[in-house]
């Protein structure tokens, strides 16, 4: 993996975890210090994350996270309900990537307990990106990656984050007990149903914030 790859890698591993906020700026001088790259490698990893809908180049401005709106909110689901509804229908009985599920669940139900709202955020993603690893397709990880990024970029402009991801860390493990002791159609069905009712928490969110 070259430089440009693997910081790619990195910075959306950190917006996916919540450690860059929508909206902020980032400091090429910084991240150039920080990762030990050229600032000719950051700027090409900024190109590609500027492709990817996770930062914005504003000329004369700089590079700042992006901060998704509405439309892009209805977007992310629609492509959330395609691959991993689509994913668990269709994956094999005692897949190992169950084992990476349970351990998210337990370990977001530990943080719930704990009132670690960022981090519940933070493993709620390990669950689904546990989902479409029972997919057995990198691309379809290195793409469900991106998609999990700007998720995280429109949970974070929720600043209630107790409100958005309470009541769907039970429902995790509900997701899991269906795959694991029913069949993978139903467990599908309540991944589709808990989809439906996350998105409209989230777009409710917006609506009370003001959002766009």
């Amino acid at each position: 993996m070259n430089h440009e790859s693997s910081l790619v890698n990195q910075l959306t591993d950190r917006l996916i975890a919540g450690e860059l906020p929508p909206g902020v700026r980032l400091s090429e001088a910084a991240l150039a210090k920080e990762f030990d790259v050229s600032r000719n490698t950051l700027r090409e990893a900024f190109r590609v994350l500027g492709e990817q809908g996770l930062v914005n180049h504003i000329p004369h401005r700089g590079v700042s996270v992006a901060s998704p709106n509405t439309s892009d909110v209805i977007d992310i689901y629609r492509v959330r309900r395609h691959i991993e509804c689509s994913v668990l229908e269709n994956a094999p009985k005692n897949h190992p990537g169950a084992e990476e599920m349970r351990r998210a669940v337990e370990a977001a139900q530990t943080a719930a307990a704990a009132d670690d709202w960022l981090q519940v955020g933070t493993l709620n993603m390990s669950f689904h990106n546990a989902v479409v690893s029972l997919s057995d397709s990198s691309r379809l990880m290195r793409s469900f990656g991106n998609v999990l990024a700007e998720l995280r970029l429109a949970f974070l402009k929720v600043e209630v984050l107790d409100f958005l991801h309470a009541p769907f860390v039970e429902r995790n493990q509900e997701v899991l007990d269906a795959y694991l002791h029913e069949t993978p159609r139903e467990a599908a069905a309540k991944l589709g149903a808990y989809l439906g009712d996350s998105e409209r928490q989230v777009l409710g969110a917006y609506a009370r914030a003001g959002q766009d």
